[in-house]
């Protein structure tokens, strides 16, 4: 199972991630804010400030929205 270790805001919608396995790299997004639970996401100030939750293994925000590590994954992998 793949888990986010660390996280780290770059700018816009990107952030950098660290995985389980060693992979890292920078994950852009600025499509994936769609949705009611993303909406609030949109203000890059409220965006910069996700966390990365222990208990999911993955980065969260304050209002409850996160996404899986396996999408994560995927769009950092897809990228490079």
């Amino acid at each position: 199972m793949i888990e986010i270790k660390n996280a780290k805001y770059i700018d816009n919608y990107k952030i950098w991630l660290e995985f389980s396995d060693g992979t890292s790299g920078i994950a852009d997004l600025s499509e994936d804010l769609w949705g009611k639970i993303f909406e609030p996401l949109k203000d890059k100030n409220y965006f910069k400030n996700f966390a990365v939750s222990e208990t999911m293994r993955t980065i969260s925000w304050d209002n409850g929205a996160d996404l899986s590590p396996e999408y994560l994954y995927d769009k950092v992998k897809n990228k490079n």
